[in-house]
């Protein structure tokens, strides 16, 4: 697949919650997205920096998936890269973290938000 990386311009995972604003909340608190307009059924979140960021949030219910899809997420994990240690820890244990352990010498810690998305925090 010989020039297919150079294709990709962005890259938005998407949460199907029937927890809007607790889940914008949560990702806002703890990893700094902001909501880059809303909708009753969306909202795309985004984290500007070095590199822009994204999750975008549906309502489970939306007419625009199809029916057997309707239903909020069930499993998922997402990993993410913080650069502020010592900071994050302080931040996530707030939020009832649990620091995973260290792997391959970088250190982890697992929250879980509003629909049981599982979110590793690794220190980059």
């Amino acid at each position: 697949m010989s020039g297919a990386p150079s294709m990709l311009t962005s890259f938005c995972p998407v949460i199907c919650t029937s927890r809007m604003d607790e889940t914008r909340g949560f990702y806002a608190r703890l990893f700094g997205f902001t909501a880059a307009h809303t909708t009753p059924w969306y909202a795309p979140l985004v984290r500007d920096g070095h590199r822009r960021h994204e999750l975008a949030l549906l309502d489970h219910t939306h007419p625009s998936l199809p029916e057997p899809l309707r239903t909020p997420v069930r499993a998922l994990r997402l990993t993410l890269a913080v650069a502020d240690g010592d900071e994050a820890w302080e931040r996530l244990a707030a939020h009832g973290a649990v620091e995973a352990a260290e792997y391959g010498g970088r250190r982890h810690a697992v929250v879980v938000d509003p629909n049981g998305v599982r979110v590793d925090v690794v220190a980059a």
